[in-house]
């Protein structure tokens, strides 16, 4: 609004004339970080769905840090179990990307696939001609985050910030964690190395 204001008036003024909204100033960006999920809170969150479609759903999501809505639109030939590679394609910035497939999962995925009648979507909705919502995806995540006890302000898309950091205390290099995410820039990921305490458990309390 401010920037807007100036062009307004540099706009309205004369050359030489003061821009009565140069002298505004700026408001301080709030800087808030995510709350992130201990592996212990995902373990219980990913436990807590008795159905196998939001089981898969949800272990997806960690195992190979998704968007909701990348999970969501996958398909059958997206999951190569051979080279343990999932195809993401079109993802934010209309790029296709390569993640992890966990080993992990390949048994919570043969059981799924022979209770549900899976054709396209790996995911389908209620129709299944077309893929599951991000608002099912959502409400699948709540309902499960909720069984499991966990009492922080998360959502969905806390176990993609969970999976990040996780990997960065794992050891995991910076740029791989960066291309995993499929940031074009390598700040959005910096925010990770803040939430990691990777490096703040080596150090010693004076109490201790």
């Amino acid at each position: 609004m401010i920037s807007g204001l100036q062009a307004f008036y540099r706009s309205m003024g004369r050359k030489g004339t003061e821009n009565p909204a140069e002298g505004i100033p700026y408001p301080k960006h709030e800087l808030r970080y995510p709350d992130i999920l201990s592996k212990e809170e995902v373990r219980r969150i990913l436990q807590a769905p008795r159905n196998l479609k939001h089981r898969l759903l949800l272990m997806l999501i960690y195992s190979a840090g998704l968007r909701v809505g990348e999970a969501v639109t996958l398909k059958l030939d997206d999951l190569d179990f051979e080279r343990s590679l999932i195809h993401i394609r079109q993802g934010k910035g209309k790029k296709d990307r390569f993640v992890m497939l966990s080993r992990t999962i390949r048994g919570t995925y043969q059981e799924y696939r022979a209770c549900y009648p899976v054709k396209e979507w790996l995911f389908p909705g209620t129709d299944i001609t077309a893929h599951l919502s991000v608002r099912s995806a959502q409400s699948i995540f709540y309902n499960a985050a909720e069984s499991a006890g966990i009492k922080k302000n998360v959502s969905i898309h806390s176990l993609r910030h969970s999976f990040a950091t996780h990997l960065l205390e794992n050891g995991t290099d910076f740029r791989y964690i960066q291309e995993l995410l499929g940031h074009k820039s390598s700040r959005t990921t910096e925010m990770y190395t803040h939430l990691s305490n990777r490096d703040i458990r080596n150090i010693l309390s004076p109490l201790d």
